[in-house]
């Protein structure tokens, strides 16, 4: 499972890319992908640090997309807000076991690693470019949440 700040930015993500052709401020956004707009401008701020999306101060100021959706993989806006933790040495740090993970953890980090491939595999613009009849962040009939 995914972290809600992860949830979060993926919302985020998946907004801005859907409406790439304007600038959309953390109010706009928080509206439609239903965020507190004060967590948002956190989560929005570590995307623009790992340089998902632009941002601009000032009149016309807001957040843009900084990549094609196309570009984007579900992993790499996890990984710039709550990347997926992986079991490295044992948990609980038994010596006798250090980096020769026991069966359990190894298990677990074998489902993690299988979950990080899935979510490096989708992209955004998977989502956007999906057929159905159900679209991202949108009410029945496709009408977009504004």
């Amino acid at each position: 499972m995914i972290s809600q700040t992860a949830e979060y930015a993926l919302r985020a993500i998946v907004h801005l890319a859907d409406h790439a052709d304007r600038s959309l401020t953390t109010p706009q956004i928080a509206k439609v992908t239903q965020v507190p707009p004060g967590y948002l401008a956190k989560v929005l701020g570590l995307l623009a640090k790992a340089g998902l999306v632009r941002s601009q101060r000032g009149l016309h100021g807001g957040y843009t997309i900084a990549l094609a959706p196309e570009d984007i993989s579900v992993l790499d806006v996890i990984n710039a807000v709550d990347p997926i933790q992986r079991i490295e040495t044992c948990p609980l740090g038994l010596k006798t076991h250090g980096k020769r993970l026991c069966p359990l953890h190894r298990q677990l980090d074998a489902a993690m690693a299988s979950i990080e491939a899935a979510f490096g595999q989708s992209t955004i613009g998977d989502m956007l470019a999906d057929p159905t009849a159900s679209r991202p962040l949108c009410d029945a009939a496709g009408k977009r949440r504004r």
